[in-house]
């Protein structure tokens, strides 16, 4: 995700503002800290549990497949890509993370990481070594519960694109996806950042990359959205929404 910078003005969701308890509350487990009633005094005694790690450079891999299972971790800055090699040797793109969300947690029932992760550009984690998350879970009773329905998102995105769906739907997906993520960390839903490459969104997709960038010239075309190199501007995000009902089925 860093074949160019963000526009000046745009805001990026992995920017790190230094702030480790601001960023917390836009973390994946942000949910469990409030609903256990949690404040910043009390995030700041759980914060000492956590290992800050990074960054990791654009293309260094965080794990790798088959490495041993030892934490997972919230990306705090930056994106990730996580993907496996079919026995071709071929690249599948299994999705792409944004600051707040946790990489690692389809390896929860495994003695190994079941797939790859790769900073697709400069990237900060917080990583919840195993050992720590059985502290953090004695303190926080909704850990657990929350980890659970993490994985269960992450297979339920996994499936998603299984369907017969068209060019568009796919592509549409992918821009109400990150409009809603963005949206979920108090940032512009529509003014979203394409850090990832073309041909790694057509891989995600199952498009060829040249279909991806036909669909976004078309969306551009018909006034759906505005795009200047990597950045998009959602101009009718009710169309958008449309497309993509079939696919998010929400």
């Amino acid at each position: 995700m860093n074949d160019g910078a963000a526009q000046a003005g745009v805001p990026h969701p992995g920017s790190d503002d230094g702030d480790a308890l601001r960023f917390c509350t836009s973390c994946a487990f942000a949910g469990a800290c409030i609903s256990e009633g949690y404040d910043k005094s009390a995030l700041r005694q759980l914060h000492v549990l956590v290992e800050h790690v990074g960054p990791y450079d654009t293309g260094k891999h965080i794990f790798r497949v088959g490495d041993p299972f030892t934490a997972i971790a919230a990306v705090r800055a930056g994106s990730v890509k996580t993907y496996l090699i079919d026995e071709q040797g071929r690249e599948q793109v299994l999705g792409f993370y944004l600051p707040g969300e946790i990489i690692g947690l389809n390896a929860l029932h495994s003695p190994v990481y079941t797939c790859s992760a790769v900073a697709l550009e400069p990237v900060l984690l917080c990583r919840f070594l195993f050992p720590k998350m059985a502290v953090l879970a004695s303190r926080m009773p909704g850990l657990q519960q929350r980890l659970f329905a993490l994985l269960s998102e992450d297979i339920g995105k996994a499936a998603l694109l299984s369907g017969a769906f068209t060019a568009d739907e796919r592509m549409a997906a992918l821009l109400v996806s990150l409009s809603r993520r963005y949206a979920s960390r108090g940032l512009s839903p529509t003014r979203l950042r394409l850090s990832m490459s073309r041909t790694d969104i057509g891989n995600y997709l199952r498009l060829a990359p040249e279909t991806v960038s036909r669909v976004l010239r078309r969306f551009a075309t018909e006034g759906t959205i505005l795009a200047e190199g990597r950045e998009v501007s959602v101009l009718n995000a009710a169309s958008l929404e449309q497309l993509a009902r079939s696919v998010l089925r929400s």
